[in-house]
């Protein structure tokens, strides 16, 4: 089990530890690729269980699918998914839980459930109470880059230190220590291709913001545009991306496929510490 002390599972986002691994369990019945598969407590128990075997870190869950054209649930709906599923998975496996939201109220119920991280994809500037949330209950918070419109003119680089410098500071005034915060690029929201790789390619220049970093392409549209397969079929697309990015200095990688990520990223940090 993890520690109660305060922001304790914010020591998985220390790159001394090597590369940690989300693993990616959405109670959904919409997600791109696994929607409607673990919506069941008990599948979804087991499947952490699976991925907690296969070296999972963390285990990340999600009430509401943020797929494009994805249909937004209520707190009431979304807590009623991911409470069950939270203490199914706690019961299951030592692994410590993130919860996947953008609303306070869920994050509330979801900390008050068991689990130990917020991972919000409006790195907390969507719901104005989801910091005060996280800093009460001691969670460490990771906060991604977020837009609406996909701009091809940007700087996307320039606007994800924008869009997080404003994210850090929520959470900083909020009470969530410098050390609780990771940093994510959104890679797939609001982005074109080209932006969405140079996300990833750019990674360090989050790093040098201060802050962990996590990154989250698993399975996702960017690796299809470039292979041409199906999500399921993605997993060594989305290899390739996790060891570049630990080469980049990422630090935390979400994913579906929980052993293919994390031994070739081992080989990557062995290869590199040489």
């Amino acid at each position: 089990m993890t520690s109660s002390a305060p922001f304790a599972a914010a020591r998985l986002f220390d790159r001394a530890g090597g590369p940690r691994v989300m693993g990616i369990l959405n109670v959904t019945p919409d997600s791109f690729s696994d929607g409607g598969r673990f919506a069941a407590v008990e599948q979804a128990a087991s499947h952490a269980a699976r991925m907690a075997a296969d070296g999972a870190d963390i285990i990340d869950i999600g009430g509401e699918s943020t797929r494009p054209g994805y249909q937004p649930v209520d707190a009431d709906e979304e807590i009623r998914r991911v409470v069950p599923a939270i203490r199914a998975v706690r019961a299951a496996t030592d692994a410590p839980v993130s919860i996947d939201t953008m609303k306070a109220a869920v994050a509330e119920a979801a900390l008050d459930a068991g689990a130990a991280i917020v991972n919000d994809v409006w790195g907390l500037q969507r719901d104005p109470d989801i910091a005060r949330v996280a800093a009460e209950r001691g969670a460490p918070v990771v906060v991604m880059h977020h837009r609406t419109e996909v701009d091809p003119a940007l700087d996307i680089v320039e606007d994800m230190k924008r869009f997080l410098g404003h994210s850090i500071d929520i959470a900083l005034r909020a009470g969530v220590p410098e050390h609780a915060i990771c940093l994510d690029p959104g890679v797939g929201f609001g982005k074109t291709v080209e932006q969405n790789l140079i996300a990833i390619q750019q990674v360090g220049a989050l790093a040098g913001m201060g802050f962990p970093v996590l990154l989250g392409t698993s399975r996702k549209s960017l690796i299809g545009h470039i292979i041409q397969r199906a999500p399921e079929e993605r997993v060594h697309g989305t290899v390739a991306t996790s060891v570049l990015g630990w080469a980049a200095g990422a630090t935390v990688f979400r994913v579906h496929d929980i052993r293919e990520n994390r031994d070739a990223l081992l080989v990557a940090k062995a290869v590199l510490d040489a």
